[in-house]
This record gives structure tokens, C-alpha cells and sequence, in this order.
């Protein structure tokens, strides 16, 4: 059995030098890494392509590992964002003068060390060493086996860009893809202060069921649009289109339309783009008349409300007004991303209030949950929980704080 605990204590040990680290020095690293992987492009590519040739393509998670050139320049991209935004740490959140003339000051500081538990998702590595530097955290990550090879590659890459500016490498390590790594990494309360599992529902439920070290829950989003009654149909059409087909293998894609029955003459219009991109829809009894003449509608179950696609399907519930559309998603949510389509300002109003979810959103696409649209630069994961952070979670997110506090001899009575 692998000596888990003492990579652990050597990764804690070295993410305290990272505290010592000019900005300046984490700024080369990441240009180091973005000129490192433009370079070595082709060799991220035939690594992936290892990959993919063990994964069936109509899988869902297909789309998500799959790395092309664009993809490498756009994370590139990122890198260079991420590289070029305001250090989040020694930030002075509050700071005051106690009457007995103590000087306190509450500063932004690192979590620590950051286990990342994650699923067929390689750019992930990427994003997610990116965000953690910056913010002086050290790191362990467990990818899955379907991306072993992709996730090695970079991994390489990032030791080297580590090595090329005299940073610690010990700081920054990839487990091996399986269960002894797990159960390792979420039993390390001496080494780890917190877990964050990237990936699909049943990946969180059992990273926080078996956790000991503190969990921050990302990842599984359940998405629901409303077209109101007063929604603007043009709008509804382009809405409804690029949340469902932009990147359907992607957390903020829509799952569920929820649709007002005065509105279902509209229905036709609504998924006809849809219908012909490939997209599979499971009509409840009042919408399926209304469309069940094309071969790609089927009646909706059951299990197709609160069922999170990842792929070119999706479900309509017909409702009979606002207060419905907000008690279904009240149940069906998993607190992710959830829009409204409508012209009438008091149903905007009471739906921006009452939906209970990390971003909510008016006559817009959910697609736009992503830090990196944020201009948060990238994202270490779409927070669904209410404690620490929220929505996409970046730099400011992988800081807490602590307090100083500066004295000339007192003492307390």
C-alpha cells in the first residue's frame, strides 16, 4: 500500500514556502506554462487522444475530455487572465482600533492545501493549478482514470514551468486514478484543509459521505428556464437554443423548459431549432400534442424531471403560472443555474428572489455560469452550497482569513 500520508506531509510542508513567493514569480510561472503548453501542443493532444480511444463517443463525458488545439489556446487564454489578475492574498477586509489601542486587522490569507477530486475533465488540471498558485494554496489532485493520460501530460508540464522559476513541485501532485488514492486523500485530516469534487451527483454524493475533511460541494447543475406568459418569443428562441446546445456536456446547459400553458401555441416555434440540431425532448402530457409529430419528442417519466443530461436532451413541464414554475423548480433544482424568460417586471422580480440557487437569471442564458465569463479569469468549480462560497469559486474563494493583531504591553483584566 502506497505511503499516501507522507506525500500528503510532504505537500502541506511545501505549500508553506509558497507564502514566501513574489507575485512576480507566480506571474512567470503561468507565462512559463502557457509558452510550455503551446509548444508541447501535439503532445497533449496524442496523450488525450489515448483518452478518448478508451471512451465511447456517444458517452456525455466525451465532449468534456476531449482537447483539441482551439481548446489548449483558449486555456492558454485563461492562464494568461488568471496570470494577470490582483493577488487575492493580504487583502485588509476590515481593520480597526480597540479603546484599549490594539491594532486588529483581519487579512485575506491561503485555505492551505486544496485536494481536487475530479472527473474526465483534463482542463480542469489546468485551471485549477492556475487558481491555486495565485492564491499561494498547495495542491493534491485525483482525476479519474478516463483522463489519466491527458491529466499526466499537463501535470508534467506544470512541474516543469514549477522548476523553470525555482517553485516547489512537491507543492503541486496528481494521485494515481484509483479507490486507494480516494479513500486516502479524504481521510487526510492532518495534511488536507479541504476537498473539492468536480464532477458528476453521484462523484459529490460520495466524496461527502465519505469525507472527514471538510467538503465544498461544486459541479452537478439540474437547469431549468421558465418562458412566462409575457416572454418575448424571438428572445425565448435564442435563449432556450444556447442553453441547451452551446456545450450540452456542461453543467450550466439547460435540462428542463418549464413553460406557461397560455404559451404553448409557441411551442412548435420554440423547439423547431432545437428539434433540428438533435435534440431529444420529453414533453409532459399538455406540451407532447403540440409537437409529438416529430420522431425526436417522447412522452415524458418520472425520472426525466430533476435528471441533469449532459447531452443533447432534454424535458418541458407545463405550468399554469409563476407560483408552479417555482414550486417545480424548488424541487427539482440543484441550486445551480435557473432562468426566467419574461417582459412582465413583477414575475422578474419575485422569480430573481424566490428561486433559491447559486445564479439566477432574466432574459439571458444560463450558459454564462462560468468564471471566466464572470471575468474571474477561470474557475475552480460552480459552488451549489450556501457556506464559504457560492457560484463559480476563484481566486478571492480559495482565500479565508485571519486576524493580526498589534500591541504595546496589554493585558486583559
Amino acid at each position: 500500500m502506497a505511503d499516501y500520508n507522507l506525500l500528503f506531509k510532504k505537500v502541506k510542508s511545501a505549500s508553506r514556502k509558497l507564502m514566501a513567493v513574489e507575485d512576480a514569480a507566480i506571474e512567470n510561472v503561468l507565462s512559463s506554462l502557457v509558452q510550455i503548453s503551446l509548444a508541447e501542443t501535439q503532445f497533449i493532444l496524442a496523450e488525450n487522444a489515448k483518452d478518448l480511444a478508451m471512451m465511447d463517443i456517444n458517452d456525455p463525458k466525451y465532449d468534456r475530455l476531449k482537447l483539441t488545439e482551439e481548446r489548449i489556446k483558449a486555456i492558454c487564454e485563461e492562464l494568461t487572465q488568471v496570470k494577470n489578475l490582483p493577488s487575492p492574498l493580504d487583502k485588509i477586509i476590515e481593520e480597526k482600533i480597540l479603546p484599549n489601542r490594539l491594532s486588529l486587522k483581519k487579512i485575506s490569507v491561503p485555505l492551505g492545501v486544496l485536494g481536487v477530486i475530479y472527473e474526465a475533465r483534463p482542463n480542469v488540471t489546468f485551471d485549477v493549478f492556475a487558481l491555486v498558485l495565485k492564491s499561494g494554496n498547495g495542491l493534491i489532485l485525483k482525476g479519474g482514470s478516463d483522463a489519466d493520460h491527458s491529466n499526466r501530460a499537463i501535470m508534467s508540464l506544470i512541474h516543469r514551468a514549477l522548476e523553470e522559476n525555482g517553485l516547489p513541485t512537491e507543492a503541486f501532485q496528481l494521485l494515481p486514478p484509483d479507490r486507494e488514492a480516494t479513500k486516502a486523500l479524504l481521510e487526510a485530516v492532518d495534511f488536507v484543509d479541504v476537498i473539492i469534487p468536480r464532477g458528476s451527483q453521484g462523484l459529490i454524493d460520495f466524496v461527502r459521505q465519505n469525507s472527514k475533511v471538510p467538503v465544498i460541494e461544486t459541479g452537478a447543475g439540474i437547469v431549468h428556464t421558465y418562458f412566462d406568459e409575457s416572454a418575448d418569443l424571438e428572445k425565448g428562441k435564442a435563449i432556450i437554443f444556447n442553453s441547451k446546445t452551446r456545450r450540452p456536456s456542461v453543467c450550466n446547459s439547460l435540462d428542463c423548459l418549464i413553460i406557461h400553458r397560455d404559451r404553448l401555441t409557441d411551442l412548435p416555434e420554440l423547439v423547431e431549432k432545437l428539434l433540428s440540431a438533435g435534440v431529444t425532448v420529453f414533453a409532459d402530457e399538455a406540451s407532447f400534442p403540440w409537437i409529438s409529430n416529430h420522431p425526436l419528442v417522447e412522452k415524458a417519466r418520472e425520472e426525466h424531471f430533476g435528471t441533469e443530461f449532459l447531452s443533447l436532451k432534454m424535458s418541458i413541464k407545463t405550468v399554469s403560472n409563476l407560483e408552479e414554475a417555482l414550486d417545480h423548480i424548488a424541487q427539482y433544482s440543484s441550486k445551480h443555474s435557473e432562468a426566467i424568460i419574461s417582459e412582465n417586471p413583477t414575475n422578474i422580480d419575485l422569480f430573481l428572489k424566490s428561486v433559491d440557487a447559486a445564479a439566477v437569471y432574466a432574459n439571458a442564458s444560463t450558459a454564462f455560469t462560468d468564471g471566466n465569463q464572470f471575468g474571474l479569469g477561470a474557475e475552480i468549480g460552480i459552488s451549489t452550497q450556501k457556506l464559504h462560497a457560492r457560484g463559480p469559486m476563484a481566486l478571492n474563494e480559495l482565500t479565508s482569513y485571519k486576524w493580526v493583531i498589534k500591541g504595546d504591553g496589554q493585558i486583559r483584566e
